[in-house]
């Protein structure tokens, strides 16, 4: 059956039943677990790929990098 032969067949059952049908629903539900994504393993696992055994760069190099790309994105 699909859903819209379901739902049209919902809107012809009496009140109770209806609410009989929403009580099983939300029991059907609760015993199933929603896995949700691990985002926080995610993020630690990116955070790995970040790491290096150097410093950051500070603001000044950044900005040297910056122009650099801008220089070799824009007038080459």
């Amino acid at each position: 059956m699909l859903l819209q032969e379901l739902k049209a067949q919902i809107f012809k059952l009496p009140p109770s039943d209806r609410l009989a049908l929403i009580s099983a629903i939300v029991e059907s539900l609760q015993d199933t677990t929603v896995a949700q994504p691990d985002r926080s393993g995610a993020i630690q696992r990116m955070r790995g790929l970040l790491k290096t055994d150097q410093p950051a760069p500070t603001d000044e190099e950044v900005a040297v990098m910056l122009e650099e790309r801008r220089v070799e994105k824009y007038l080459q």
